[in-house]
């Protein structure tokens, strides 16, 4: 089984730095979340259970970025206009950098994706 860590290894050092940071943001909003490593989708999902219907977010290292992404998306309040997106339900905020993810705006994204 693949860890977060293994898979994460592949990356550069600042798309690493910035997965991390989120999954530490996730985690530390969401403790009991259940977290998987989806190696062929390139992503880290996090939900209440392993299926798609119970998945709050995900976490996507690209290239010379990392979008978070909410399986709810289209039904998040976003004030800053953080969401982009075009899918029937997901939306994501794409981080260029790990400061970034430091925006107030953010964990209030997560936190009303968990209460949904």
């Amino acid at each position: 089984m693949t860890t977060a860590d293994d898979f994460l290894s592949t990356y550069t050092p600042p798309v690493r730095e910035m997965a991390l940071k989120l999954r530490s943001l996730v985690l530390s909003g969401f403790p009991n979340a259940v977290e998987q490593v989806d190696v062929p989708g390139k992503l880290l999902g996090y939900g209440w259970d392993t299926t798609y219907a119970g998945t709050v977010c995900v976490i996507m290292p690209l290239k010379d970025s990392v979008n978070l992404g909410f399986a709810p998306g289209t039904s998040l309040p976003d004030p800053a206009g953080l969401l982009t997106g075009t899918g029937k339900r997901a939306r994501h905020i794409k981080f260029k950098t790990a400061d970034a993810i430091d925006n107030p705006a953010v964990r209030a994204l997560l936190d009303a994706a968990l209460e949904l």
